[in-house]
């Protein structure tokens, strides 16, 4: 059972109470068909060591089995894609880094029954580095990192789109998201929320409208792209 609360002072300094497991589970299945879609994205502005995010991985890659279990480079891909379509953001170093282990535990353990002797290494490095960059530290409502005392700083927290391309290749875009709070009003109501109530659901937003990713968008700026084989994406670190 997961424990709502790790300390009373880091519930008053921080507001940090953890969503039980059937809250959390009656909250993903307001959006079931959502969260069994495989490429359908959601943000957890607050997202703790993951509560809601584990639980989103583990019903992606159960359709993940169920579809591609028999074919061990269709399951693997497929996998891969599900790690890029999970976002979190943290003010808390221990609580991103404590999200990203268990994410990452998550999956290749899945990956690894599924795949048993046909496991790649350097997939699952990747998938490392997937998380690494989509479970990131700062503060979700000014959209800035955060030093060690969970100040804003004057970096902008960066998001990666990741989406599959000619095959096997797998392009990341990096946006900057410091501007958003300026000109979108919907999508600061989305930060917000969870910062006002411990118990709202995670946000299942298209953080990317613009399909031209080497352009600015709405809602960022872009910063850089970079394309290479889905297993090799630790690379462009």
């Amino acid at each position: 059972m997961t424990r709502q609360v790790k300390s009373k002072q880091r519930v008053t300094d921080h507001g940090e109470v953890f969503t039980a497991e059937r809250e959390v589970n009656a909250m993903l299945d307001l959006v079931k068909q959502e969260t069994e879609r495989i490429d359908s994205r959601f943000l957890e502005p607050a997202c703790g060591d993951g509560n809601f995010l584990a639980e989103i991985l583990r019903r992606k890659l159960a359709v993940v089995k169920k579809k591609y279990g028999k074919s061990p480079i269709d399951y693997e891909k497929n996998a891969v894609l599900a790690a890029t379509s999970i976002y979190g953001v943290d003010i808390l170093q221990d609580n991103v880094d404590a999200c990203r282990r268990r994410m990452f535990e998550i999956w290749d353990k899945e990956y690894q029954a599924v795949l048993k002797k046909d496991v790649n290494e350097d997939c699952r490095e990747a998938v490392r580095f997937i998380f690494s960059r989509n479970i990131v530290c700062g503060n979700a409502l000014s959209l800035k990192r955060v030093d060690a005392n969970g100040n804003d700083t004057d970096e902008p927290i960066v998001f990666s789109e990741w989406a599959f391309v000619t095959g096997f290749n797998l392009q990341r875009s990096d946006y900057t998201f410091d501007r958003l709070l300026e000109g979108d009003e919907k999508v600061k109501d989305l930060f917000a929320k969870k910062k006002k109530a411990s118990k709202a659901e995670p946000a299942q937003q298209s953080l990317f409208e613009d399909s031209e990713t080497t352009k600015p968008n709405e809602e960022g700026e872009f910063l850089k792209k970079y394309i290479s084989h889905y297993r090799r994406v630790q690379e462009n670190d």
